[in-house]
């Protein structure tokens, strides 16, 4: 089956870490490499943002990497990038009615590439679906006036889950946030991401530390909503711990970074600085070391879409204490893989802590059901399996005739 994955602004070749290059760039890449796997035709199109980009990139897994001129060549927030959007789509449409490679299934990424998806969809007969990452209506509700997204995001949201063929949710949370939005239960197909079992194990390079000292570790984007603020909060419950943050600029511009200058001085208000360490971005193939030296890893966002590190860590063999929230509330199972607590309060997670820290039978039991959790669950292969029973369903479905431009 040949498949067109449309990414306007998170690049599988995109460096992980820069500004709108997490989670949905990991995901598209490992998603497209899964998707090579189990025998399909795969290319990425992305918004090109660079002029001496050339139009097409072979990946190292197999996949196809299209840059779409759409608005100006260079880097831009996604968050400005909506205008360009009918050109992005009109790009697709005449690429793929040339005839030179027509998706059989076109799987837009971020509501965004669903507008130009729909788009190109509608003039070319062929099937779209769509996974959000996020939605509009979270945002808002946690973010208000913080929030940067174009004034239309929603009404685009609620509008593109009735015009794609299908949508994929990636938890349980989202299902209900899209039925309150108006979007038809009937429409959606759910599909939780995967995690790369190759790179996240419990075997392997351990990251240097105290024996003598707990490691809690948290991992993320160095933004308030990760909920690093509250991690270092609750460590004055857990007086012998230490606490290792990756995520943010290297090691040597942390020091420029807001927001870790912020953390930094929280820390040394709590009595906690010297056992608050700050790592900075770290390279993905060197993550499972950290994962792996770590004895609980805490995520603690005030909201998220879906997560990609507790699976991570779990794949790693290390138990999770979440907040109940999004994808976690799905990945983590409260009191059998790790514990879940409230967002937003240090004194819950603090009290979590402390007990599954002092605990090493419950912390051994608990790593021992995440890694079956993961193995059972949350493959890739897994996922490129689910996703390519939805899109084989909408390839045998009667088409309507494409629109003429």
């Amino acid at each position: 089956m040949r498949i067109a994955m449309i990414s306007e602004h998170a690049s599988p070749l995109a460096v992980l870490g820069e500004e709108d290059g997490g989670g949905q760039k990991t995901h598209v890449a490992e998603l497209a490499s899964a998707l090579v796997g189990a025998g399909h035709d795969v290319r990425v199109y992305t918004r090109r943002d660079c002029p001496a980009l050339p139009e097409a990139v072979p990946a190292p897994d197999g996949y196809e990497v299209w840059h779409v001129p759409a608005g100006p060549a260079r880097r831009a927030p996604k968050d400005e990038l909506l205008p360009y959007m009918g050109e992005f789509g009109s790009w697709l449409a005449d690429t793929w009615r040339r005839g030179g490679w027509t998706p059989d299934v076109a799987h837009a990424h971020f509501w965004m590439s669903g507008l130009a998806t729909v788009h190109a969809g509608r003039r070319t007969g062929v099937p779209t679906v769509l996974t959000y990452h996020a939605l509009g209506t979270v945002k808002r509700r946690h973010q208000g006036a913080r929030d940067t997204s174009p004034p239309g995001r929603i009404g685009y949201e609620r509008a593109l889950g009735r015009a794609v063929d299908r949508v994929i949710v990636q938890c349980a949370d989202e299902v209900a946030e899209l039925v309150r939005m108006g979007v038809p239960r009937s429409r959606m197909a759910l599909v939780p991401s995967g995690v790369n079992e190759a790179v996240f194990r419990p075997d392997g390079p351990v990251a240097p530390r105290h024996r003598a000292r707990p490691r809690i570790l948290t991992v993320g984007r160095m933004v308030e909503r990760k909920g690093f603020l509250d991690v270092v909060r609750a460590l004055p419950a857990v007086p012998d711990a230490e606490c290792v943050v990756v995520g943010g600029p290297p090691a040597d511009l942390l020091p420029a970074d807001s927001f870790a200058r912020r953390l930094s001085a929280l820390a040394e208000s709590c009595g906690v600085a010297d056992r608050v360490r700050l790592l900075g971005g770290v390279p993905r193939e060197e993550m499972g070391a950290w994962y792996r030296s770590a004895d609980v890893l805490v995520a603690a966002p005030w909201y998220e879409p879906f997560g990609l590190t507790p699976l991570e860590g779990m794949a790693c063999g290390v138990p999770v204490i979440g907040t109940n929230v999004g994808g976690i509330a799905d990945s983590v199972v409260d009191g059998l893989t790790g514990d879940l607590v409230p967002p937003r309060d240090p004194r819950a997670l603090g009290t979590a802590l402390r007990r599954l820290l002092g605990d090493n039978v419950r912390r051994f039991t608990y790593a021992t059901a995440a890694l079956d959790r993961i193995r059972s669950r949350y493959s890739w292969k897994r996922c490129a399996e689910q996703l390519g029973a939805v899109y084989g369903t909408l390839v045998g479905a009667a088409r309507p005739t494409p629109a003429v431009a």
